[in-house]
């Protein structure tokens, strides 16, 4: 079965996550990353409902050994607040918690912290086959920097 047409479990949902559909399916990553200039990177990224369906798995790679780690994400919600969040987990042993919005193709996801915030938009075309992400990261808190920019383009 193709990713895109995975099926959630026949019990209760979580329906704030069904805004995160579109996402679902295999993606081809090409872009550049602020810190390694010059160099395009090629990866893999793939979005599916875990085991119970109601989180979203995120899990992305750059073929590149650039110092870029694959990483592993879960996305859930509060149905009762209205808010998302994302735990973020990669090869280093690097943990991170961050916010998360998705308000109509736009998903986003942001952290605030002292020594590293970050932002990234992930925008969703109009026939759901490519996606524009644009990330942003800060040392100090007001100063952003160019972080990883990836064109995504739908495998499967």
């Amino acid at each position: 079965m193709r990713m895109a047409e995975q099926k959630r479990p026949a019990f209760p949902l979580n329906a704030a996550t069904e805004v995160l559909e579109p996402l679902i399916g295999v993606w081809d990553t090409v872009g550049s990353h602020g810190l390694i200039p010059g160099k395009t990177l090629h990866g893999r990224t793939s979005f599916a409902w875990d085991e119970s369906g109601w989180f979203l798995r995120m899990s992305s790679s750059i073929r590149e050994d650039v110092g870029i780690p694959a990483g592993v994400a879960m996305i859930g919600s509060d149905d009762q607040l209205g808010t998302y969040v994302m735990i973020y987990y990669d090869q280093r042993g690097v943990s991170r918690l961050y916010q998360v919005s998705m308000q109509g193709d736009v998903l986003r996801w942001w952290r605030e912290a002292p020594e590293l915030s970050q932002r990234y938009s992930l925008t969703i075309s109009r026939d759901g086959r490519t996606m524009a992400g644009k990330g942003e990261l800060s040392k100090d808190g007001s100063t952003w920097e160019k972080d990883l920019d990836l064109t995504y383009t739908r495998v499967d």
